[in-house]
């Protein structure tokens, strides 16, 4: 209890210094966080230059009646696909063709992902994306800002403002926290344990933050830890990005919140049920026990018509059945096609 107790606080310190545009290296060790980069950047000589560029996945997915649904794809290499082989690999194609599939409607994917990207550069993303009248976005990002030794306030602040500027033009966001840097092949002990003590951490910062900007986060910890541990077939050539089967798991974590976020699927309506392990708790508390397991989302709700209890706003925490591989069905659409405005899920 104790240590639950003091890694939510910690959490809670790092978003509240995000908000605040104060804390910086202090809140998680300066000597911890230059041991990770002096880490990244070994990792980053081992794994060698960046290869195996992704082919966006930008059109129109799923054979099905009416408006399509808007659906964009922002953040760094692990949004793109970095590694995969064809754009029906891409975490952005899967979900659209999942998406689809659940909504029984079409879905316009547009990608504005980019291999190498930091949170420096979702501003701009969030603007080509909003140029689209999305009705749902996904972001996964963090990792480059490891790499390139951003304070993890500026980090989890830059998401946050992105997710709010998403938010007000009535976009549903879904943001995939940052995965278990701790698995990473070039990475050994004790570097690794740090790296995972680290990660865990921001993860459960960026929750937070995504969830008071009014959006929903998926834990990709340990999606991204155990299963890559044991199963070399979930990692791609440079053994430090997931192959098309890792891409496929993390899409599977993150499609049933994006169709809650849309109200379609079987889950949108269902409460949390304790049996499974949900509940309804103070957010920096369901933020720390999402990072202990893939899958599960948080997001905000209300206690008897309350959005804020005596220590912070009320989450929900849940742990959503995942859905099967989406098979792709891309359409092909007249040049002169153009995206309408329409209410969507709702």
């Amino acid at each position: 209890m104790g240590k639950a107790f003091n890694s939510a606080r910690a959490a809670k310190k790092l978003a509240q210094a995000a908000a605040f545009g104060g804390g910086g290296l202090g809140l998680i060790g300066a000597t911890l966080y230059g041991v990770l980069t002096a880490e990244a950047e070994y990792a980053k000589r081992v794994i060698g230059p960046m290869r195996y560029y992704p082919t966006p996945g930008d059109g129109l997915y799923g054979r099905h009646p009416g408006h399509p649904i808007t659906f964009a794809m922002l953040g760094d290499s692990s949004a793109a696909g970095y590694g995969t082989d064809s754009p029906d690999e891409t975490p952005g194609v899967l979900l659209a063709s999942g998406l689809a599939d659940l909504a029984e409607r079409p879905v316009r994917l547009v990608d504005v992902s980019k291999t190498g990207a930091k949170s420096t550069d979702l501003a701009a993303q969030v603007d080509t994306a909003l140029q689209a009248g999305p009705h749902i976005a996904v972001i996964l990002i963090g990792a480059n800002d490891v790499k390139a030794k951003m304070p993890p306030s500026t980090s989890v602040r830059l998401l946050s403002t992105a997710v709010r500027r998403l938010r007000a033009a009535n976009c549903e966001v879904v943001v995939g926290t940052c995965p278990d840097l701790g698995v990473v092949r070039p990475i050994v002990p004790p570097l690794r344990w740090v790296a995972r003590s680290l990660s865990h951490r921001l993860a459960a910062a960026q929750t937070i933050a995504v969830v008071e900007a009014g959006g929903r986060s998926v834990s990709l910890g340990s999606l991204l830890g155990e299963v890559f541990r044991t199963n070399p077939s979930m990692w791609g050539r440079d053994n430090f990005h997931p192959s098309a089967t890792g891409y496929a798991a993390a899409a599977a974590a993150l499609l049933p919140s994006a169709a809650a976020a849309m109200g379609v699927g079987p889950e949108s309506f269902v409460h949390p049920e304790p049996f499974r392990g949900e509940a309804i708790l103070p957010i920096a508390e369901a933020a720390v026990q999402a990072v202990r397991r893939a899958g599960t989302e948080v997001a905000a709700t209300e206690v008897a018509g309350r959005e804020r209890g005596p220590r912070g706003r009320w989450a929900a925490l849940r742990h959503r059945r995942r859905h099967p591989k989406a098979e792709v069905d891309r359409v092909e659409e007249p040049k002169d096609a153009s995206p309408e405005t329409v209410p969507v899920g709702h």
